[in-house]
């Protein structure tokens, strides 16, 4: 199936970056405010929304941005992005491809991805950097509709996310994988987690707040990792797994990229609502270049 395009273009407009194209089809729509928060900022703000509210199955959307030299761009959802059941083999598609000019900025700060019982999604995002470009991704998604008993019950979720320099050298690849096995179910594995998340941080702009986040989830897993000496000794004399003190969440941090330009964080958590504080916590540091808080 053909992939229905979408097509955003923000340049610098008397001294503003601004959307001057703006394109989506059924079922992609985007809204562009006039302005979110403080009005001294130079960022615009795009929502993307999908009819309905989900994707169902065999939709395959396909989105384009350029982010113009020197321009602050924003692109974030008004709620979470629902997957609905597959029928047959069918996947639910989505691709996002970017472009980030020189001085530029472009943040991607969506609510998560909810894959419901027997849904199938991949989605595939691919960035196209210059030196000194700057860019922020979240990528999240829970264990499906779990207040209501579904837990890991989809068939398939892939994300891929690739951020590529000039020349087209790779300076980051990655991608999630969770597909039901025979074997071994997903819910298994995942044990009593329901969400996943990471979060990528790059760029000269935002030195301060990779400092900042490396520094916050160092302190945060030295906190949560201290296991009560009383019960790791009945796990070292049982050796079992019922004896494993999990936390509730788990964090942890890396730099990548030339000469530690880029950090990421991963993330597993019991409930959704310790993923959007720990978000909101970690890129706080970015108010002044948005003009909001993300996440707030």
């Amino acid at each position: 199936m053909e992939m229905e395009k979408g097509k955003v273009v923000v340049e610098k407009v008397r001294g503003k970056s601004t959307v001057i194209r703006s394109f989506s089809k059924y079922p992609l729509k985007f809204i562009i405010p006039r302005k979110v928060g403080s009005s001294i900022t130079d960022a615009v703000w795009i929502y993307s929304l999908t009819y309905g509210g989900g994707i169902v199955s065999g939709d395959s959307i396909s989105v384009e941005f350029t982010i113009g030299d020197g321009c602050t761009a924003v692109l974030t959802t008004q709620s979470s992005t629902k997957v609905y059941k597959s029928l047959g083999s069918k996947c639910s598609e989505q691709v996002l491809e970017a472009r980030i000019g020189s001085g530029a900025l472009f943040v991607v700060i969506p609510d998560p991805v909810t894959c419901f019982s027997t849904a199938r999604y991949s989605q595939k995002q691919v960035f196209r950097v210059v030196s000194d470009s700057s860019l922020v991704i979240v990528d999240w998604f829970t264990s499906g509709r779990h207040e209501s008993g579904e837990k890991w019950d989809f068939e398939l979720y892939r994300s891929s996310n690739c951020i590529f320099a000039e020349g087209n050298q790779p300076v980051f690849l990655d991608t999630v994988l969770l597909e039901q096995s025979s074997l071994v179910g997903i819910a298994e594995r995942m044990h009593e987690y329901q969400v996943i998340a990471m979060v990528l941080i790059y760029g000269p702009k935002l030195k301060h707040v990779q400092d900042q986040v490396q520094e916050n989830v160092k302190r945060l897993m030295s906190q949560q990792l201290q296991i009560p000496s009383t019960r790791l000794g009945c796990c070292a004399k049982t050796n079992s797994d019922n004896c494993l003190v999990r936390p509730a969440f788990i964090a942890s941090c890396s730099a990548f990229g030339p000469k530690g330009m880029g950090v990421v964080v991963r993330v597993a958590s019991t409930t959704t609502e310790a993923v959007y504080r720990f978000l909101h916590h970690q890129l706080a540091g970015m108010e002044p270049l948005l003009g909001v808080s993300p996440y707030s």
